[in-house]
């Protein structure tokens, strides 16, 4: 094969790949707007058509009561006005939790509410990684450094009627915007427990008490790491520290609970 060939095979193969490139480019293009006129983009709350998927509407957007500073380092309650750094809330101070920090995106109501509630009990996991966005934005850095990610598991019976865990695909979605390693199976839930709905503060702390273990494969994956633990929702705390306590008599460092809404009165 002389040289005029070869040069002709090579603007050939050129040509073919730009065309294919120029081809995958059309389809999805045209996938794209084949999922919008099937599944047109809609407000997250109330349904209203949208010009993008994953917005809210005016209306419910204003629903939305995020979470901001100026907050308590530990828990994460908003103060009414800024004190200075490092200020604690009174329940930091009265009554200091095992977990590091929390962080959640937003009051429990509204848009939050109906998020949560959607994920949970209307099977729309397809909202998780837009609910994923917000949290990573609410932890302030702690999921950029922290070294793994975990959910608040389910027990294997109450898993087989749901289907899925709400606050597992939170954490999922979560790991991988983030590009941390998601821990699916370091902590498990062993003990059947009763809904916490209805119950008081105590009663939930009792109901979930020993409820948690580290797997023997999660030990060493566990050890010494700061890790990030993800729940949809944020009430009394007593499920998210009994986790918590697994983990750190399992030996993690640090752990930072990072709901997507929290049950909050007004700011302190």
């Amino acid at each position: 094969m002389d040289r005029e060939q070869r040069k002709g095979g090579i603007r050939f193969r050129l040509v073919a790949a730009q065309g294919l490139a120029t081809l995958f480019s059309l389809a999805g293009r045209l996938g794209k707007a084949g999922v919008d006129l099937l599944f047109p983009p809609a407000c997250l709350g109330c349904g209203r058509r949208m010009a993008v998927h994953g917005a809210a509407c005016t209306t419910c957007w204003r629903s939305l009561r995020l979470i901001e500073k100026p907050y308590c380092p530990v828990y994460g309650t908003p103060f009414a006005r800024d004190l200075g750094p490092g200020i604690l809330s009174p329940q930091a101070i009265a009554d200091p939790p095992v977990f590091d920090r929390l962080r959640a995106v937003a009051h429990h109501e509204g848009l939050a509410r109906h998020l949560v509630h959607g994920l949970k009990y209307r099977d729309r996991t397809d909202l998780a990684p837009v609910m994923a966005q917000w949290m990573l934005r609410a932890s302030d850095g702690e999921v950029a450094r922290a070294e793994a990610i975990l959910a608040v598991p389910l027990h294997v019976m109450r898993l087989a009627g749901r289907r899925f865990n709400q606050s597992a695909e939170l954490a999922r979605a979560l790991a991988k915007l983030a590009n941390r390693p998601f821990l699916a199976d370091a902590l498990r839930r062993t003990r059947r427990t009763r809904r916490q709905v209805g119950l008081g503060q105590r009663q939930r702390q009792e109901n979930v008490r020993g409820a948690f273990t580290v797997t023997q494969e999660g030990q060493s994956l566990i050890f010494g790491r700061r890790l990030v633990l993800v729940d949809d929702v944020y009430t009394t705390g007593a499920t998210v520290s009994a986790a918590v306590r697994a983990l750190k008599k399992a030996g993690a460092a640090e752990v930072t609970v990072l709901t997507f809404a929290r049950a909050l009165g007004d700011p302190i």
